[in-house]
């Protein structure tokens, strides 16, 4: 049995592999291909290519030399000035070992550095562009500082789209002879949120089960709520049955093993599939939106789920 992790199976090789970002890729391709590229910042959501497009950046560049020209960290693990004063600034001060004039140092998780680290950082940007190039990815670049921001290009990654999800599927299902349903792969997409590296963990563990990938398998391996399930619970709510609607929601979080904080956002794409009034949809939105602070911020999940039972109720009586 191949034991391989699919993620690094599956990762993109070449600019052209890279979906989804197409815009990104066009932009960055050309700076590869002039052997010369500006400080880089890269900036999205999880799973949307950012590692990828780093590494196939450095190999386009560099060639089978890459690896002595090349230095990644995960900014969350080293995030401390040490890190920068001595292991950054010790691989940015020497010279290239191949025709491109600049070493390559990948930051990942960027935005986890500390301030401190961060303007250690951006003096070592400043005085080491010569012989280096930072390239920087993070999920929020809000919180890299404006002076380090003002030094790279900026790139944005967004989600992918289930166009380009349903690429990634179709091509390792050929390579691993899957048959998937095709609403299967709606659910895979559901379930990845435009993510690519959990709908190919998604993929790899199913397959372990069954070479054939149906919803059912899939909502096995998920173990995320329902959506019929759901609507059960918050019709029962509106029309005024509490009791019921509790008793099931407790059924679906006990036996299905689901937390609170993923039976709100199941809930809260729920609510706009009711059969109720747009305007009370929306004070539902809210109502969920600050049920789900609590329930981050650490409150009891079972109690703050039927406080939000009891507004579908109210609701429902036409008080809310």
């Amino acid at each position: 049995m191949n034991t391989e992790i699919w993620t690094e199976r599956y990762r993109p090789k070449t600019f052209d592999e890279l979906v989804g970002q197409e815009e990104i890729v066009k932009r960055i391709k050309n700076l590869t291909n002039s052997l010369n590229i500006p400080h880089l910042l890269f900036t999205g959501p999880a799973g949307t290519g950012k590692s990828s497009l780093a590494l196939i950046i450095v190999k386009e560049l560099f060639g089978d030399k890459w690896r002595e020209n090349y230095l990644e960290l995960n900014a969350s693990d080293e995030r401390g000035i040490d890190v920068i004063r001595q292991k950054v600034k010790d691989f940015a001060r020497t010279r290239s070992l191949s025709q491109v004039s600049f070493k390559v140092i990948f930051l990942d998780e960027a935005d986890a550095l500390t301030r401190e680290a961060q303007q250690a950082l951006r003096r070592t940007m400043e005085n080491f562009t010569n012989t280096c190039r930072f390239i920087l990815s993070c999920n929020y670049s809000s919180k890299i500082i404006d002076p380090i921001q003002s030094r790279c290009a900026v790139f944005r990654f967004r989600l992918l789209e289930k166009k380009d999800i349903e690429k990634i599927i179709k091509r390792i299902a050929e390579s691993e002879n899957l048959e998937i349903q095709e609403e299967s792969i709606d659910i895979l997409y559901e379930a990845s949120e435009g993510d690519c590296r959990r709908v190919i963990n998604l993929l790899q563990a199913t397959s372990s089960i069954s070479p054939r990938i149906t919803t059912e398998l899939i909502n096995t391996v998920v173990s995320q709520a329902k959506p019929s399930d759901i609507k059960i619970v918050l019709e029962y709510a509106l029309s005024g049955d509490f009791q019921n609607a509790r008793e099931k929601l407790l059924d679906i979080m006990l036996k299905e093993s689901i937390s609170g904080q993923d039976v709100i956002k199941a809930i809260q794409k729920e609510i706009w599939n009711l059969n109720i009034e747009p305007e009370l949809k929306v004070k539902l939105t809210e109502k969920t939106g600050e049920i789900e602070f609590r329930l981050v911020e650490g409150s009891d999940e079972f109690i703050q789920l039927e406080a939000l039972l009891a507004s579908f109720v109210i609701a429902g009586h036409g008080k809310m």
